[in-house]
């Protein structure tokens, strides 16, 4: 019998794990089943994955294998309670909730927990996740969940405590990455390109040298960058100038200030 896989929440992110889970087979849709408040969200996945919804939390958690809590953290209580009694002690629940612990998890249900922290290039599968295992849950639960994010994207292991530096680098990450994205355009603009070409020209730039990187994994970033700049050419002048004016240190600053926000968030 196929494994059962419960979404409590079906907001974009729900969305974008349900499309990766199809996308690498992990499961069919037809053992999937979401809840949410919505009734136009839960007709929309419906028609576009095959997966069937309800409106009650209790009805999609009962006799589920899997579940993912995937509601903002100020309606995770509220949505626990709507399927009280329906939890069980043999359930693996992923959470996607950012800055609940897995302790404070464990605290309010009976399974085993897995904290999960994706980011938004998810819904182009493209994304990160992070995976932490609560003290109930094995490694084998955690291997598990890391199988069902494999078609969303990048998958790595942390620890707990790891969980507030995931969320100021690949949580926050695309954030750096979209602003970085809007410079090159806007620099691009006042070269006097015309604003698609200033956009193409910017996404693509990004998009190839990520790519790139990707590719050859063996291939340390600060290689490529050493390979692109030329003795005294035109990329060495440009990394001096952003040099110059602390780009280093910003990168470095908004990941410790994404961080220490996350643990504020997480201490309530």
């Amino acid at each position: 019998m196929a494994a059962k896989i419960a979404f409590i929440g079906a907001g974009n992110m729900a969305g974008a794990i349900v499309e990766g889970i199809l996308r690498g087979g992990a499961a069919a849709a037809a053992d999937i089943v979401m809840a949410d408040i919505s009734p136009a969200r839960l007709a929309e996945l419906a028609a576009k994955h095959g997966v069937r919804t309800t409106a009650s939390n209790a009805d999609a958690v009962r006799g589920a294998d899997t579940v993912f809590l995937a509601v903002k953290p100020q309606q995770l209580p509220e949505a626990i309670a709507q399927a009280a009694g329906a939890f069980a002690a043999d359930q693996l629940v992923a959470s996607i909730c950012a800055g609940v612990t897995t302790a404070r998890l464990e605290s309010m249900l009976p399974g085993r927990i897995v904290r999960v922290m994706p980011n938004l290039p998810a819904l182009a599968g493209a994304g990160v996740a992070a995976v932490c295992r609560g003290s109930r849950a094995t490694e084998a639960d955690a291997d598990a969940v890391c199988a069902l994010l494999a078609g969303t994207g990048t998958v790595v292991r942390a620890e707990e405590a790891q969980m507030d530096a995931v969320t100021g680098l690949s949580g926050s990450g695309p954030g750096y990455v979209f602003a970085f994205i809007e410079a090159l355009e806007a620099a691009g603009l006042a070269q006097g390109f015309a604003p698609d070409a200033a956009r193409r020209m910017a996404v693509g730039t990004v998009l190839g040298a990520a790519t790139l990187a990707a590719a050859r994994p063996d291939v340390p970033p600060a290689e490529w960058r050493r390979r692109v700049s030329s003795p005294g050419g035109t990329t060495l002048a440009g990394l001096a100038a952003m040099e110059a004016r602390g780009f280093s240190a910003a990168v470095d600053a908004a990941v410790r200030a994404a961080t220490a926000r996350s643990a504020e968030l997480a201490g309530g």
